[in-house]
């Protein structure tokens, strides 16, 4: 039972596919291994989330890369981040807060602090409920600005980019941390649900 795999992806330096299982896992917790455990939950993270829209291929940017695809991913990772940030088993009836705590807590996103709950509504729950965005909001890949106020359009590379350093922080964050710290006890209490839900009930 405890080969169920916990991450799969492509290592670019090796060369090769890593392969994390729970009993992996539970060896690098047992050794207190943080830089282990740190890079695994990046790699977890970023090659689902991140990853699948950094392809740099002309013909994919074109042809298939998709603004409301990366934003359905990024909004998930945001609701990701901020479970294991707060030791949340899951993030049932708290998404809005997840997204609250997101946006006032990074300032590599200060442009939507005072828009985070307008963001939740209209792009968030638009995306993954209704398939578009809601109240007006846009999703564009053209400009270099985060935000336009003035239109309510996000720029989903620009997110991305963003999104890429708010998760490398992260793992910085635990790398640098102590074991007892706040931030790991937080981290096991969702990696324990996170365990539990990858076995058959």
């Amino acid at each position: 039972m405890d080969r169920i795999e916990l991450a799969r992806y492509y290592d670019d330096e090796k060369d090769c596919i890593i392969t994390i299982t729970i009993s992996d896992y539970n060896d690098l917790v047992k050794k207190k291994d943080r830089d282990g455990i740190s890079n695994f939950i990046y790699n977890r993270l970023y090659s689902r989330y991140l990853k699948p829209f950094s392809y740099d291929d002309c013909e994919y940017k074109k042809k298939y890369k998709n603004g409301f695809s990366i934003l359905a991913n990024l909004c998930l990772l945001i609701e990701t981040l901020q479970s294991f940030r707060n030791g949340w088993g899951d993030s049932d009836r708290r998404s809005k807060i997840a997204f609250k705590q997101f946006f006032n807590g990074n300032t590599n996103f200060r442009e939507l602090s005072s828009e985070s709950i307008s963001f939740y509504k209209n792009i968030r729950c638009g995306i993954l409920h209704q398939g578009e965005t809601t109240g007006g909001w846009k999703v564009s890949r053209e400009s270099t600005k985060l935000f336009d106020s003035d239109t309510k359009t996000i720029n989903a590379v620009v997110f991305s980019e963003r999104m890429k350093i708010i998760l490398s922080e992260y793992r910085e964050d635990l790398k640098n941390s102590d074991w007892d710290s706040e931030i790991w006890d937080n981290f096991r209490i969702k990696m324990r649900k996170v365990i539990q839900n990858c076995r058959p009930t």
